[in-house]
């Protein structure tokens, strides 16, 4: 095959399995936009949170900072810390990728979230950026188009329809982790000890929440890596 030929597939194949995220983010985002507005927060405002931050969970923490007025520098570290797993979601991705185009590298770590992570990292054979990047900004395309839409429409929906667009967020986390739970019961362990021990951690109040998503990421992270190593090592022997 020649190389613009697998240059166009990689990027068919990105932009097709961006489409399942795309139709999960619509709902949130417009979830997202409708508490915006409902909060005072400007249409302006509304986007900017959408275009330069990019993460779901963050900001709807954000805007609960902000209604009960937590000052600014305070939202700010509690999103740092709600997002810090983004750093080791960038560097796993950064080890996979085939091609390292650096004038594409920030580009493509800006638009790393949960969803495009697990689809990417879960990809059998190599990892290109002519696959990454047109499934990461599908994604992006389609939260900026909701959060829109859920502003400046949200206010006609039925009361039922937007108390049900949060329950889209956890039908697509089961989507995506579904076909890897099937695939592997080393997975499926890993996800059932990654939810009790964050649950742990969170109804502890040890930690805050945003510092027990991170100490579960890391530890269930290192126990992935040395059980999956391992099965490595038994298969090269």
């Amino acid at each position: 095959m020649e190389l613009g030929e697998q240059k166009l597939l990689d990027i068919k194949e990105g932009l097709k399995s961006g489409v399942p995220i795309v139709i999960g983010y619509i709902p949130i985002a417009m979830a997202f936009g409708i508490l915006a507005k409902t909060e005072g927060v400007s249409l302006l405002d509304t986007m900017l949170f959408s275009v330069l931050v990019f993460a779901g969970a963050s900001q709807f923490m954000a805007l609960n900072l902000l209604a009960v007025g937590v000052g600014a520098g305070e939202i700010i570290l509690a999103t740092l810390l709600m997002n810090f797993r983004h750093f080791l979601m960038s560097a796993s991705l950064a080890a996979k990728l085939e091609d390292r185009r650096k004038r594409w590298i920030p580009l493509a770590a800006f638009a790393v979230t949960d969803e495009t992570f697990s689809v990417a990292a879960l990809r059998q054979g190599t990892l290109t950026l002519n696959y990454l990047l047109p499934m990461e900004y599908a994604a992006y395309g389609s939260w900026l188009g909701g959060t829109a839409l859920g502003y400046l429409l949200g206010s006609a929906l039925p009361e039922l329809v937007k108390a049900s667009m949060g329950v889209a967020l956890y039908a697509m986390f089961t989507a995506i982790l579904v076909p890897a739970v099937r695939k592997s019961k080393v997975v499926t362990i890993l996800a059932l000890g990654a939810g009790i021990l964050n649950t742990v951690l969170s109804y502890s109040r040890i930690v805050t929440s945003g510092w027990s998503l991170i100490l579960t990421i890391l530890l269930v992270a290192a126990a992935g890596a040395w059980i999956f190593d391992g099965e490595e090592v038994e298969r090269d022997e």
